[in-house]
């Protein structure tokens, strides 16, 4: 039977994700062990759910960008995207599991932020949708879309799932209880504001629009 080098490539990205997401849920089954430090709370333990699932999603463009995108440097910024986060859901995932809480967020969205410090970053209950998420719409046209106009739908849509991540990320790194919890937002949140730059640089080169936030 033979495979086309698309399939092995979307096989082999699949298999590196299973093993970072393994190798991050051990690091976080470590860190949630540790007895040096205070207990998590709400906005610990509702970062690490919200923040999986929205990491998931940046995965999930990621890979679709690296099977079929055609721009070497946008396939970089995609794989740097799709092994840090994978490995980041699987430390978040571990943290939940040492904690004993749900790996997932109940109830809705973001409704922890109203504990944490700061009020720029202040949330009145929980929503039915994080902002920046790409809609399956979105996702569908992305994964149709032809190589050149993928790279660019790439850097669109994943410039908005940061954007709409940073609130989150900078709520988690003052109000965070766990030492270890504000430490992987305040990396994270560098990260994307870098990672974003870039991108918005990327579009400009490229004479693409930024999409609004919603």
């Amino acid at each position: 039977m033979h495979v086309s080098g698309r399939t092995r490539r979307a096989v082999l990205i699949a298999l590196g994700a299973v093993v970072l997401l393994g190798f991050g849920f051990g690091l976080g089954l470590l860190a949630g062990d540790r007895s040096d430090t205070a207990g998590p709370g709400p906005v610990d333990i509702g970062f690490a759910q919200d923040m999986s699932v929205h990491h998931a999603q940046a995965v999930d463009m990621a890979t679709t960008e690296l099977v079929g995108g055609a721009d070497p440097a946008v396939k970089n910024l995609a794989f740097d995207i799709l092994t840090s986060q994978q490995s980041q859901i699987g430390r978040m995932q571990g943290w939940l599991t040492s904690w004993g809480e749900p790996l997932l967020p109940t109830g809705g969205y973001m409704g922890w932020m109203a504990h944490s410090d700061g009020m720029a970053h202040a949330h009145h209950g929980a929503t039915a949708a994080m902002p920046g998420m790409a809609s399956a719409e979105d996702l569908a046209r992305l994964r149709r879309a032809e190589p050149p106009q993928r790279d660019v739908l790439f850097l669109q849509l994943m410039l908005r799932h940061h954007q709409g991540g940073t609130d989150m990320l900078a709520a988690a790194a003052e109000g965070a209880q766990v030492g270890y919890v504000r430490d992987l937002a305040r990396q994270m949140l560098a990260t994307q504001v870098s990672e974003s730059a870039l991108m918005t640089d990327m579009l400009r080169q490229r004479n693409a629009p930024v999409l609004p936030l919603r």
